[in-house]
Parts: C-alpha cells; structure tokens; sequence
C-alpha cells in the first residue's frame, strides 16, 4: 500500500512540474509560435504545401489548453455558428498565403517619427511628475479585467490592438476580423474588410479581448497576457481629444440614436436643458427639435455625478483610461489626422501589407478647425476644466494645448 501511495504522489509531483516546465517554456518562445485559439471556433484547414504541419509547439498549446479546460468557467461557451457559417466550411476553406517578401523599406523618417511617439509616452509616465493622473502608477496587475475589454488579440499574426472609439476604430476592427480569420462567408475567410458587414464589425464576439482570457484561462490569464504583451506587436491610433469629444456628440447627439438618447440624453435634458419631462422616445424629441447641445455634453461630462454614477461611456472616456499607455508599451501610436500614411507604415511593421490594406478614408471627419465654433457657447470656466480633464491625453499623445480656447 505504500509503494502505490509513493507511486500516486510521484505522478502528481511529475505533472507539477510537466506543466511548469512548460510554462517556462511558453515565455521564451516567440510571437510566430505563441498561436492561441480565438475565441470563436474556426475550420481546421487542410494541410497543404502552404499551411505547415501542426509543431511540436502546437501539440504543447493543445496539451495546456486541454489542461486549462478544467479552471473555464462553464458559462463560457463558444458563440454559435452564425448563418453563413456552413457546417461543411472546412471543405471549403482555402488556407491564406501570407509572409510574402516585402521589398519596401520603411521610411527612416517615419521610424523616427514613432521613436518620439514613444519616447514622449515612456518620459511623461515614468519621469513627467507634473503630470499626474489617476492610475499613472499602477501597475498592469493592478487593472481590473473589464478595463482591459478594448485590446484585441490577433493570434495568428502577433498583434494587440486597443481600439478608441472616434478614431478609425470600425477600420481598424474590419481589419483585425480579416487577420484573425473569425469571420466567415460561405465557409471561406473575408478578405477584403470592406465587405465586412457593417452589423458585425462591432459585434464583441468576433473579437478576443484580455477582458476574455479570465474566463477561457483563468488563473494563467495574467501570465498569458503578459506574454503576449511583450511578444506580440501593439498598436493603437489617437485623435486630438476635443475634436474627439465633437465627434463623438456629432454622431450620438445630433442623429437619431434611441440608445443614446435613452440613456444619456435624457439625463442631460432633465439636468441642463430645463426639460422635467423630455419625450421618453428619440423619434419624439428631434421632430420637436428636443436633443441636448454641445454645451450641456460639456456639463454632463464636468459634472461629478456623471462618473459617481457610472464610468465615462467608451465614446467620451480619456484614451489613457481606455489603453493604459503607461503599464503597456505600445510599438506603435498612430494619430488620425495622419491615418493613411500612418496606417500603411504600421502594416508595414506588422509584415501584414501583403495581406490587407487600409480601407480608404471618408472625409468627414470633424474639423480641427471647427473647435471656436463648436465651443463658442461652453462658458471660458468649463473649457478650462474640460481642459483640465483631457490634459493627460493631450500630452501623452503630443498634442498641443488649445490657448485659443483656454485664454
């Protein structure tokens, strides 16, 4: 009896130290070996002359996958199939050919430019003491896991992309569904993004966020991310953050959007507008011309119930709050107001270029321009405290404080 107890511990302590092994391993691998499944379920393609043979570093992912499948939470189910995904896809499925040569070199200029992009980003969170902000020295530990929800992963190519909403987000979303391959028609991958269907662009299970990885990996979530944070390639693009704020009350405010009505603007009518019984229906209110202005946006975003009663809505909330710049080391900070030559270098950098391109950008972006008018009618007091509260944006991502506005 005593040797098979012995036997039994020598077998529990073998496969201890098997998957801490294993685990040690996975950290000095790189980004090309690190391929995770998406969430979604995906066909198994054919082999073939242009898809490599399953490695020995994918029969280790599947043994610690399989291993991990007891700590997933039960609720977490895979999303169902959806229309266009046939059941006999994997016939049909035609491997991609990627990792071309690519013969253009980057600019030197270019490359220069995003070494100041980052320089700026690692001074002002790390030696910037006259720049505080709440969260600036946390640590990545220390960020819950719902304020990770706008960091997608692409597996299959190495990349982590935080997504800030008013800033190309639904380009750049089409592209990461194109890359990650979560999407198919007729069993096949999208390949171009345009012909993304607009409904599924911002459709959350499309896109494996490290919100996610709590519940398909739980407690190995924090070291997976980690890995991927320093293996993989991260990116996000900015926007001038009052043009932003403009944006973002042009597209919620001033068009019909009964969700947004519903659940901020009627709240800005009752607190600011002088309205105590506002139409309950956005199909109501803008025939009788009824729709919070720009100013009372101003004050419901000043207004220190507005984040007592719920964080600020992804539209409106400060891009360090959505992307943590000073606990992740992004490789690349694009801005939009240089977004098509921003975007061709970055997928450049992410050996991607060959794969997809950029979709072209529509021109009817707010205005820098348009700032004096727009807040013309915000009172001097409340663009400086507006001021005050994108400061940390405005400085992280080098742009210029707004004296005409402020003085």
């Amino acid at each position: 009896m005593g040797k098979w107890r012995w036997f039994r511990v020598s077998l529990v302590l073998g496969s201890v130290f098997m998957i801490l092994l294993i685990i040690l391993y996975w950290d000095d691998v790189g980004a090309s070996h690190l391929y995770l499944p998406p969430l979604s379920p995906r066909p198994a393609p054919h082999h073939s002359p242009t898809h490599p043979t399953p490695s020995f570093l994918s029969d280790i992912n599947a043994f610690v996958n399989q291993f991990l499948e007891g700590t997933n939470d039960p609720t977490d189910s895979a999303p169902p199939d959806s229309a266009n995904q046939s059941e006999h896809a994997e016939e049909r499925y035609v491997p991609r050919r990627e990792w071309k040569v690519h013969l253009t070199p980057i600019d030197p200029e270019k490359r220069l430019g995003q070494e100041r992009r980052r320089q700026r980003l690692h001074d002002l969170c790390h030696h910037g003491d006259d720049l505080a902000f709440p969260g600036k020295n946390r640590s990545f530990d220390d960020i819950p896991n719902r304020e990770l929800d706008h960091l997608i992963v692409d597996d299959r190519h190495g990349i982590i992309y935080c997504y800030v909403p008013k800033v190309a987000c639904s380009n750049w979303k089409r592209i990461m569904i194109v890359l990650s391959e979560s999407l198919l028609q007729e069993g096949v991958p999208y390949r171009d993004p345009l012909a993304v269907p607009q409904e599924m662009v911002h459709n959350s299970s499309l896109h494996f966020t490290f919100n996610k990885f709590w519940k398909r990996y739980g407690k190995f979530s924090r070291h997976l991310m980690k890995v991927k944070l320093q293996k993989y390639t991260k990116f996000l693009f900015v926007r001038d953050p009052f043009v932003r704020l403009i944006s973002a009350y042009r597209n919620k405010f001033e068009q019909p959007n009964e969700e947004f009505y519903r659940r901020f603007a009627l709240l800005m009518l009752r607190r600011y507008g002088n309205h105590s019984e506002p139409p309950a229906a956005v199909g109501d209110a803008f025939p009788a011309g009824i729709r919070p202005s720009f100013s009372e946006f101003v004050q419901y975003l000043l207004d220190p119930k507005t984040e007592s009663d719920a964080p600020f809505n992804e539209h409106w909330r400060q891009v360090y709050r959505l992307c943590h710049p000073c606990q992740i080391q992004y490789d690349f900070v694009g801005q939009l107001e240089t977004v098509e030559e921003d975007a061709e270098q970055l997928l450049r950098v992410l050996k991607v270029d060959n794969v997809v391109d950029f979709p072209p950008s529509h021109r009817n972006h707010t205005a820098s321009s348009w700032q004096e008018d727009w807040f013309s009618r915000v009172p001097l007091v409340a663009r400086r405290s507006l001021y005050r509260l994108y400061e940390p944006d405005f400085r992280l991502f080098g742009y210029s404080r707004p004296d005409s506005l402020l003085d």
